[in-house]
């Protein structure tokens, strides 16, 4: 099964590819595609979003999509950016880490969580499939690492006295909110797969006794 990546976000398709491999599945990156397709997220939630852009791409593409919503949650700050995230601030990675830091000066509880949801939309079924993933961490004092991207250089995970940059794909790709979610989620896809299996047994044994 082909699935493509609703989103040009390289650092995303690059965490995600390797691990549907051993499903079956073809992850297609959407940068690739010669028309980007980018619905408004207008969700209240990560849920939201992360279905509003599977639906979009999979009904323009008539294709399998998955989308992936994700934030960094500060608890000091009532949860933000949250759902914003990736729009806290204008500018780059960079400039919104430094704008995250400034909010944070001189707040000693510093715990935060990164949050990934993913949806799957598929073209032929009403029912799409949806995981969430948390990772608990807290936020560091300055950015530290090269590694990575978005808010990486300031969160360490919980259990290590290290940022995301500094710790490295090996290790993110294990225990990040985006791993857990395509774990949830490559679960929740074997017994669609083998739904589809046998459909396509079934399809290609009716059309041979035709």
């Amino acid at each position: 099964m082909k699935i493509v990546l609703a989103s040009g976000n390289k650092n995303k398709y690059r965490e995600m590819k390797e691990a549907f491999g051993p499903l079956g599945v073809e992850l297609i990156y959407g940068g690739d595609m010669n028309a980007p397709i980018e619905p408004e997220e207008t969700g209240k939630d990560y849920e939201e979003n992360a279905l509003i852009k599977a639906r979009a791409w999979s009904e323009a593409l008539n294709m399998p999509a998955l989308a992936d919503d994700s934030g960094l949650e500060v608890f000091a700050l009532g949860g933000a950016p949250g759902v914003h995230s990736a729009r806290a601030a204008e500018g780059s990675d960079a400039d919104r880490t430094e704008w995250l830091l400034s909010k944070m000066e001189g707040i000693g509880e510093r715990s935060a969580r990164f949050v990934s949801c993913i949806a799957i939309v598929f073209p032929d079924r009403d029912d799409p499939l949806v995981y969430e993933g948390i990772c608990n961490g807290t936020i560091s004092l300055k950015p530290s690492g090269s590694g990575g991207f978005g808010y990486d250089p300031i969160f360490i995970p919980a259990g290590y006295d290290k940022t995301f940059s500094e710790l490295g794909d090996q290790v993110k790709t294990k225990i990040s909110h985006r791993a857990m979610a395509i774990k949830g989620i490559a679960e929740m896809l074997i017994p669609v797969l083998q739904y589809y299996a046998v459909r396509t047994m079934e399809n290609s044994r009716s059309l041979q006794e035709k």
